[in-house]
């Protein structure tokens, strides 16, 4: 006997459309999470790639041999006086910053172990634009110009003479003194350095009047300031900053773009020092180094060391002079085969160069 075949039922056909719709929706619910995911993926690999990051990453930057020259033009150069040849490198050094590094950039620069990163605000102040930074860093390195001719002409025993360099606006002396007048006495005292300008208004009083004798265009005058307040001193105010300057017949240019801040004074002097004399004094090394100079001689501490001596190390140098300050810095991990020698002033890095050529100790880090 056959057993009767059993049809579909309502209900039956009604579960396996719901089945049928479900698995639709399964798919559909499975696309959107692909696509969801994909979406988040390009998001996130766009700001990764595109949106800076708020650091900027400092490195190893471009050396420069200041007894050289940069596209035909000698680096230091000196006109209208006996100057000597020279043998050997006097390289000035560099930190490379990158101000504008994304994400994926800065972890890749972090990951290559030649980069570091900083907190952008370090180097960038809120309310910084670019081009100021630019214009900061440009006027630090001019002033190093300046501060190192001045310290080397002082080495040298060359005169130096005080100028005006700045007049604020609005101050007592505005329109009665300008920015490059030869200050030769204020308030009855001789000017022989720039502390002799402080040192004169000392014990004046604001609402005192002094004169001032000075050099306009070769020409001598003498012209009256009444001294003003100011809320960080006592005595009067005149409003001028004067600075120390060569006081010589014969013209020093250092022609160098594109590189800013004040680290490279004590190499620009040794340049200057080693064109005015017979000396030889890289005596046909490459020789490297940094530090700040003021226009006494001193060597001051500067920053990125690290990169500096990484730099040197990878253009040839043999021997890197070390601003004393930054010796610990220094030697906690020195290219391989490099020579550190510690550097306190001027004189003591003239000294150390020519007892490194002699094959005298040297004072090292």
């Amino acid at each position: 006997m056959s057993t009767p075949s059993k049809e579909a039922t309502p209900e039956t056909d009604a579960a396996a459309e719901k089945r049928a719709r479900d698995e639709r929706w399964q798919i559909s619910r499975r696309g959107w999470t692909v696509l969801l995911s994909f979406l988040i993926v390009i998001t996130l690999g766009l700001v990764g790639a595109f949106v800076p990051v708020p650091f900027v990453a400092l490195g190893p930057g471009p050396t420069y041999d200041t007894l050289g020259a940069v596209e035909n033009t000698q680096i230091v150069q000196v006109d209208g006086t006996q100057t000597y040849s020279t043998t050997g490198q006097l390289r000035m050094t560099t930190v490379s910053l990158k101000r504008e590094v994304t994400l994926f950039s800065a972890f890749g620069l972090w990951v290559s172990g030649r980069y570091a990163l900083a907190p952008r605000e370090e180097y960038i102040k809120p309310g910084q634009t670019e081009d100021e930074v630019q214009q900061q860093n440009v006027k630090l390195f001019q002033d190093s110009q300046s501060d190192a001719e001045v310290a080397a002409m002082r080495f040298l025993k060359h005169p130096v003479k005080v100028v005006v360099s700045e007049v604020t606006a609005g101050a007592p002396a505005d329109r009665v003194i300008e920015p490059g007048d030869r200050l030769l006495r204020v308030n009855g005292k001789q000017i022989v350095q720039q502390e002799d300008v402080v040192a004169a208004v000392e014990s004046t009083k604001p609402g005192q009047t002094i004169e001032v004798v000075l050099q306009r265009n070769g020409q001598e005058r003498t012209v009256s300031v009444t001294l003003g307040s100011a809320p960080d001193r006592q005595q009067g105010y005149m409003g001028i900053r004067g600075v120390d300057r060569a006081d010589v017949p014969f013209k020093t240019t250092i022609h160098l773009q594109d590189v800013g801040g004040p680290s490279a004074g004590l190499i620009f002097s040794l340049a200057i020092i080693d064109r005015l004399t017979p000396d030889d004094l890289a005596g046909g090394q490459p020789i490297a180094g940094t530090g700040e100079i003021d226009v006494k001689g001193n060597v001051g501490p500067i920053g990125g060391i690290g990169f500096k001596l990484v730099a040197a190390a990878e253009d040839g140098a043999k021997t890197f002079l070390v601003p004393a300050a930054n010796c610990a810095e220094a030697k906690a991990d020195p290219p391989p085969g490099l020579q550190l020698i510690k550097v306190d002033n001027l004189a003591g890095a003239v000294q150390a160069l020519e007892d490194r050529k002699a094959g005298r100790p040297v004072p090292g880090c």
